[in-house]
């Protein structure tokens, strides 16, 4: 998220957010969620987004299976 009006830099956001309501938020009943537990499940897709959701960018593997493969884990 930079500077107003750079449509560039904002793609990837806005792309991001949209999987992250289709893939996370409506799908669902939020009846009942605190405002905690809902961070906590925020907290917990976007870990899960980083590190086990396959991209076909990635040829095929999670961010963590293609850093592994390409030997760039610490």
């Amino acid at each position: 998220m930079s500077k107003k009006a750079c449509t560039a830099d904002n793609a990837a956001c806005e792309g991001f957010f949209g999987r992250l309501k289709t893939e996370m938020f409506y799908n669902r009943s939020w009846d009942g969620v605190t405002m905690e537990q809902f961070i906590e499940l925020v907290n917990d897709y976007i870990r899960w987004y980083n590190e086990n959701r396959i991209k076909l960018s990635l040829g095929g593997l999670s961010p963590v299976e293609y850093r592994a493969a390409r030997g760039l884990t610490a």
